[in-house]
């Protein structure tokens, strides 16, 4: 087994920065609401709504300066660039929970969640990865420019470091001590950038993970998909796993009136300013189709 070094060091240096948040010195007000406003912005706009809705399943259409925006703070995120997480989902999708899958839970929980992210996997290489399930979108000179040398590490780093020094220098222009400005700036350093990542994180390893273990099915799918509410609620709608791999494409998880699907209401805002448009929905008689299935394996 070949191990990804720099991931593995990268996850423990950031899960222990984030950890700090536990001790008093860290906290402030401030941070907490930049952690909050993060998740949103960067976790549901960038990771669910962008990387997944918009780019993987291209379940709508947006301004092209709102799909780069967008993109932006999914990079914020730290889940990697644009193409190579398209790509990486978009092979999950082809091959669910069969062994080409990237992060089944057939090959365990752990992998599932984030081990998949550890270990060199011959058919995951990067290169051949994105040429083969996004050219589409690495064709857009911003995104491969995001891909480019990590420069999407580099803009997500760029926001903690603004964070700090935001925190620093507004601290020591009110006139208050030098440590009272470090202290300040930190604050928001670890709860707005190193926190409020290790939450992303989770959140949405948690759909490739406990999404494929847990839940009820109402599509019987050739994958072992759920919806889980409870995922679907701290994620925004992404819960609505099962749901999703019946109709990939459609821009709504949710699709039972009592499923809550914050992304969805989010997609239908940016509709109703037009902002949003080509919205894919789920088929017409999707029931009908899986039950027929069923019935003919019967």
């Amino acid at each position: 087994m070949r191990w990804k070094t720099d991931n593995i060091v990268g996850f423990a240096l950031i899960h222990i920065v984030a950890a700090l948040a536990l001790l008093p010195w860290f906290f402030s007000w401030t941070g907490v609401a930049l952690c909050g406003a993060g998740v949103f912005a960067f976790g549901i706009l960038g990771i669910n709504l962008c990387f997944h809705r918009l780019l993987t399943h291209r379940g709508f259409e947006c301004p092209l300066w709102l799909e780069h925006a967008f993109a932006l703070f999914g990079a914020c995120s730290m889940q990697d660039s644009p193409p190579h997480w398209v790509a990486a989902h978009r092979k999950h999708h082809q091959f669910a929970d069969d062994d080409s899958d990237p992060h089944s839970p057939v090959s365990g929980f752990l992998w599932a969640h984030m081990g998949w992210l550890l270990v060199k996997v011959d058919d995951m290489s990067r290169r051949p990865l994105i040429d083969h399930y996004a050219r589409d979108i690495i064709r857009d000179p911003f995104f491969a420019w995001l891909e480019r040398r990590n420069n999407w590490m580099r803009v997500a780093f760029g926001v903690w470091i603004a964070y700090f020094l935001i925190g620093f220098g507004v601290t020591a222009l009110s006139g208050r001590s030098w440590l009272d400005a470090t202290q300040f700036g930190l604050s928001l350093f670890v709860w707005g950038g190193a926190l409020r990542t290790v939450i992303v994180w989770h959140y949405t390893w948690s759909i490739n993970s406990i999404t494929h273990i847990w839940g009820y099915r109402t599509y019987e799918t050739a994958d072992v998909s759920r919806n889980n509410a409870l995922i679907a609620l701290i994620t925004a709608g992404e819960g609505w796993h099962n749901n999703h791999h019946a109709d990939s494409r459609s821009a709504r998880h949710g699709h039972e009136w009592w499923e809550l699907d914050v992304t969805w209401i989010i997609i239908r805002t940016l509709s109703a300013f037009g902002l949003a448009w080509n919205i894919a929905t789920p088929s017409s008689g999707l029931k009908a189709k899986f039950n027929k299935q069923v019935a003919a394996q019967l």
